[in-house]
């Protein structure tokens, strides 16, 4: 970090609707905060096994209150998430794996593209309902989002090696260690100590603690 900004790690995954308003909203800020915000793609599937934490829908009635909730939150984010009737089947019927993996890929060698790709990824199947598991759709997910098709197919090819894995899993084992239990799991460092904030709704407990001034989710 440099001098007198504090650094504020975003540990997500792109299954996760709400650690895109986390991460929207954090881009928006990070020019007016006194921050060096850092993206730290994770696996949240590794985060619920590892704590026992289960999906919110597997409790009928917070599955029917997150619905209206994300919708909610998505126009007061200004986001366009859409939840549809039958997200949490969607949700539950894929795996986030190759795509984080995918993007860690990417953060190693270009991380440059590491934030346009993580949004394109919430698009595609947040606001898209399109599939986000397969090889074809990760590789136009990562046209769309100004990736070459060189780039793209080295990046897939790494997502086998053991290299991308351990970097995913090490992540993912530091936003544990951090006391994570779900995404988004943001972490400032302040006063030579890490504080653990989760949720998209939190960010002004954050601003608060770091001597920042939360101006909405959308600061004009």
């Amino acid at each position: 970090a440099r001098m007198g900004r504090t650094l504020v790690e975003l540990f997500y995954d792109v299954i996760s609707p709400y650690s895109w308003l986390a991460f929207e909203a954090l881009c928006r800020y990070r020019h007016i905060w006194n921050i060096d915000l850092r993206f730290r793609p994770a696996f949240l599937g590794g985060i619920m096994q590892q704590t026992g934490n289960k999906p919110p829908a597997m409790l009928p009635k917070r599955g029917e209150y997150m619905l209206k909730d994300m919708k909610r939150m998505a126009k007061y984010y200004q986001v366009p998430v859409h939840m549809s009737p039958d997200a949490f089947q969607h949700i539950m019927g894929t795996s986030s794996l190759t795509a984080m993996r995918f993007i860690t890929a990417i953060d190693m060698t270009n991380p440059q593209y590491l934030e346009p790709l993580s949004r394109e990824f919430w698009m595609r199947f947040w606001s898209q309902h399109e599939d986000i598991s397969q090889p074809e759709n990760i590789l136009a997910v990562a046209r769309q989002a100004g990736l070459s098709a060189e780039l793209s197919q080295k990046a897939l090819e790494m997502i086998s090696s053991s290299t991308v894995k351990d970097r995913l899993k090490d992540t993912t084992a530091e936003a544990l260690k951090y006391g994570a239990f779900g995404m988004p799991a943001v972490v400032a460092h302040y006063d030579g100590e890490p504080h653990l904030f989760f949720g998209s709704d939190r960010l002004e407990l954050l601003g608060s603690i770091i001597g920042e001034k939360w101006l909405g989710p959308v600061p004009s």
